[in-house]
């Protein structure tokens, strides 16, 4: 599906009430398509289905433009977006140093389930939902719209697959729920778990084969999402499933669809679309031309820019709206990406060497500020650790051929093959078999240092070196909060960082907070709704 069908296509407006008034959504304009007559014409199912992949990515599709949610600024509270601050601002890997209400509790861990983005990012996952079931309903009797039908279930999956993971027991929803006002009931995260699992399962077969047209969901697609759901398995359920988690990374791997991008940096770079990256399985399609809002890959190039330390025209070749200096990593990070040992020999960072260009580790996009310590929470974006690791140049350097100077065309990556090798290794490590963990993440390192000098051996092969190596390969990739909960980091196990908390050296925090809460306007809504414990 081509990007002017799925992002500019004229989408319908679905017709949807829900109990937190945040989320009704009423048609943009009378003469858009309505839901009772989409099935007049085969065309309007792609531009509705084309409507359910975009509402994960910009703010709104209406005819005459405007979000799909109300909110003070649309851009702010978008899907990826939203996603991105709470899979990441909690954690080591960014802090930002913006004054907006909510984002300071997520700096320090000590948010409350009033927290815009949470409602945000809560509601634009309903919202999603509630746009696929819709269309499911209309398509689920024609044998002519299978394969966009089992699309609209995987991306309805991928929405409750978030919803498991920060929310845990969301209300819940399907194709056999009428549109209108009711109180929908809660699901329990174990429950959700099988619901997910089961849908997966049946719409693989019905799916395109892997890269049949990018960016579309295709069986590879589905396959990765559920090995990620057996990844985490035992955080959902309380069982682990490696054997699982292992199967479906094998069906990935084992296709001879995908293989490893030569560069790393191509993978969140302009040209890093499946149509010429091979590593990428599933991405949410950007570009400047159609694709045009504060977003994405937009929101993660220009919020990590600085005038002094990154010159975003020079890093990403944006020369507008740059600048914004408000994410960076914290220094407890870049002791995870940047071996010191090997690259300084033990010695003190050389003061020169700003962008840590000794590291023999190429996935290494960072630059030191004016320092790597961060001496408040709320300190400017010139403390902490630079990072730059996307781009809006190709690989190469060469400018997009959709370049816009204020938006970038780089696509955001949610499934990516060095994924499904890093979800292997660790489901064989648990399962005892350490030799092939070892296989697999030497191939991912081998790529990274451009030569077996980064190669490990079994005796270097720990749960920790695991979870630092999906810290390495995947930075900035809106994955570490959830690694961090698997390996039991995020609260409070041993590991500390500035600012986890609300302290300069970092404390352990409540392991309540592994789950987000419900948004505090859904529980006082929806009578069905008990908040999740703790809060």
């Amino acid at each position: 599906m081509y990007k002017n069908k799925i992002l500019i296509a004229i989408f319908s407006a679905l017709m949807i009430t829900s109990c937190v008034k945040d989320l009704d959504v009423k048609p943009m304009d009378p003469n858009v398509i309505l839901a009772g007559n989409l099935s007049d014409d085969p065309v309007y199912m792609k531009q509705v289905l084309g409507k359910i992949y975009a509402s994960f990515m910009i703010s709104g599709q209406g005819a005459n433009g405007g979000d799909d949610i109300t909110a003070s600024d649309g851009n702010f509270f978008t899907t990826t977006r939203a996603l991105w601050n709470l899979q990441e601002l909690p954690t080591d890997e960014a802090i930002c140093a913006w004054g907006d209400v909510g984002i300071a509790d997520l700096n320090t861990q000590t948010w409350s389930p009033s927290n815009p983005f949470l409602t945000a990012l809560y509601q634009r996952l309903g919202l999603s939902i509630t746009y696929a079931n819709d269309f499911i309903r209309l398509t689920k009797d024609d044998p002519n719209l299978v394969q966009y039908n089992a699309e609209a279930r995987f991306l309805r999956a991928l929405a409750y697959y978030w919803d498991i993971d920060l929310f845990g027991n969301p209300p819940f929803t399907t194709e056999d729920d009428q549109v209108g006002n009711f109180y929908p009931e809660q699901i329990q995260r174990a429950d959700l778990f099988t619901y997910i699992e089961s849908e997966l399962k049946a719409i693989i077969p019905l799916l395109g084969d892997p890269k049949f047209s990018y960016p579309q969901a295709d069986k590879a697609a589905a396959q990765m999402l559920l090995a990620r759901l057996y990844l985490n398995a035992e955080v959902y359920t309380g069982t682990p499933q490696w054997d699982k988690c292992k199967t479906y990374c094998d069906e990935v791997i084992n296709s001879g669809n995908y293989s490893l991008a030569t560069n790393y940096r191509q993978n969140f770079s302009a040209d890093n679309d499946g149509n010429h990256n091979p590593e990428m399985i599933f991405a949410w399609e950007q570009d400047g031309v159609n694709t045009q809002g504060y977003v994405g890959t937009t929101f993660i190039i220009e919020s990590s820019s600085d005038a002094t330390y990154i010159r975003a025209e020079d890093y990403h070749g944006l020369t507008s709206n740059t600048n914004w200096n408000g994410n960076r990593a914290r220094i407890e990070f870049m002791n995870i990406l940047v071996d010191t040992l090997a690259t300084y020999g033990g010695a003190a960072i050389p003061t020169d060497d700003v962008e840590f260009s000794q590291c023999k580790d190429q996935r290494v996009y960072l630059k030191m500020k004016k320092s790597m310590n961060i001496p408040s929470a709320s300190s400017s974006g010139d403390y902490g650790i630079g990072v730059y690791k996307f781009t809006a140049n190709n690989a190469d350097g060469s400018q997009a051929a959709n370049y816009n100077a204020a938006f970038a065309s780089t696509d955001f990556p949610i499934f990516r093959l060095a994924d499904a090798y890093l979800m292997r290794a660790e489901a064989s490590f648990n399962l005892g078999d350490l030799g092939s963990a070892v296989a697999d993440i030497n191939i991912i390192r081998e790529r990274a240092f451009g030569n077996t000098d980064g190669n490990i051996t079994t005796t270097d092969l720990t749960a920790q070196f695991i979870l630092d190596e999906r810290g390495r390969e995947f930075y900035y990739e809106a994955q570490r909060r959830t690694d961090l909960i698997r390996f039991g980091q995020f609260t409070d196990g041993t590991y500390k960082w500035q600012w986890k908390g609300g302290t300069y050296n970092g404390s352990q925090t409540s392991n309540h907070l592994n789950l987000f809460p419900i948004p505090g306007d859904e529980v006082s809504a929806n009578q069905n709704i008990q908040q999740n414990t703790g809060y």
